[in-house]
């Protein structure tokens, strides 16, 4: 079986966000599932999305930090139309990726004890984000 929908993240301010229950709580048919698997495709280049520590906020806060020193908005980068925060952002979505996938057992996505679904924004000002999300499985 194959079900497929698109998701909408609401907006968030630049930084990482634990999205899990926002995700998927938005998911119909994943309790039809027994056995596969959940792919999910974010459909910008100026986010990410990533699985990471879903309990302790300050590895979210650190993560950021960490991005801000490595691809820095006022670096010389040629494409810069749309602000300084466009180019970066790109970079950061590059090196984290826009899609994760994930087993679902049971009628439930199967992640590990401090996992957590993550929304990288990576934007000042984010926009809504959109996730197609495919469930394959029986």
């Amino acid at each position: 079986m194959w079900y497929q929908q698109t998701l909408t993240l609401g907006a968030k301010s630049r930084g990482f966000h634990l999205v899990t229950d926002e995700v998927l709580g938005q998911l119909r048919d994943i309790s039809r599932i027994n056995v596969g698997l959940l792919h999910l495709l974010l459909q910008h280049t100026s986010a990410s999305l990533t699985l990471n520590e879903n309990c302790d906020p300050t590895v979210r806060h650190d993560m950021e930090q960490h991005f801000l020193q490595a691809v820095p908005d006022n670096a010389p980068y040629e494409h810069d139309y749309e602000g300084p925060d466009d180019m970066p952002s790109h970079i950061k979505s590059s090196l984290l990726g826009v899609s994760l996938l994930l087993p679902v057992q049971n009628g439930r996505v199967v992640l590990g004890t401090w996992q957590g679904i993550w929304l990288g924004e990576h934007r000042i000002h984010g926009a809504s984000r959109k996730i197609i999300a495919t469930l394959q499985g029986e």
